[in-house]
């Protein structure tokens, strides 16, 4: 027979392990049940119904359906794209970035361009002057070509007393620098008008625009700035 002392030992061991166990069980009944996983779904090209607890091969290139364990839909598989296709999308994506940046350059250029000038009045000082600039530098290879054409009369006149013979090479090199200077400031004066009239496309495209924002037209609204770019509209330099 077993001692009181050992008996008493043995039951408190016996108590304890029937303690541990109910509370490993009671924790192991609060602790939650793992999610079920989806179930796959689709029809592939044959027409077959195919389900799986993963995605399916044969419907790579399909939506497939991810149901609940009670046959709601949970969310949807969207299909493995080819190369081809991954290659559109990002042109595609490409595209709507450009589109979006285009537009966001467009309403800067707008609202900047009603800043700077926030009536008629004000663009009109702007044009004339630029077109002043361009005017100024008109009038100096004019003064200048006057003067040397000045300078070419008598030296024209000494080469009359040559006129069957060759002329000296020091008159021959007077004249020819005379002409090849007056043809730089005829080729300069040329330039110039270009330049006026270049500087007047892009007032007249900047006051047709301005008149509509002015008008009330969102920024960005009117599209790019047609033939012209209005942060380059100032006046020009030389």
């Amino acid at each position: 027979m077993l001692s009181a002392r050992a008996s008493t030992g043995l039951l408190g061991r016996r108590a304890a392990a029937v303690l541990l166990a109910l509370a490993g069980a009671a924790a192991a009944a609060q602790t939650p049940a793992p999610a079920a996983a989806g179930i796959y779904t689709c029809v592939d090209d044959k027409g077959r119904r195919l389900t799986a607890d993963r995605p399916i091969a044969e419907c790579s290139a399909k939506e497939q359906r991810i149901l609940n364990r009670d046959g709601s839909l949970r969310a949807i598989h969207p299909p493995t794209l080819t190369a081809e296709e991954r290659s559109e999308r990002e042109a595609r994506e490409r595209r709507a970035a450009e589109l979006r940046a285009t537009l966001a350059d467009a309403v800067r250029r707008d609202r900047n361009l009603v800043t700077r000038y926030p009536n008629e009045d004000s663009h009109l000082r702007a044009r004339e002057a630029a077109l002043d600039t361009v005017r100024l530098a008109m009038k100096a290879s004019e003064a200048r070509l006057r003067e040397l054409g000045a300078e070419r009369k008598p030296l024209r006149d000494e080469a009359e007393f040559y006129k069957d013979r060759p002329l000296p090479p020091k008159l021959k090199g007077q004249l020819d620098a005379n002409e090849a200077a007056a043809a730089a400031q005829r080729a300069a004066t040329a330039n110039q008008q270009i330049e006026l009239e270049r500087i007047s496309r892009i007032y007249d495209v900047e006051l047709d625009r301005l008149r509509k924002l002015w008008a009330g037209a969102p920024p960005g609204s009117l599209g790019p700035l047609a033939g012209a770019d209005s942060d380059a509209v100032v006046p020009a330099r030389r």
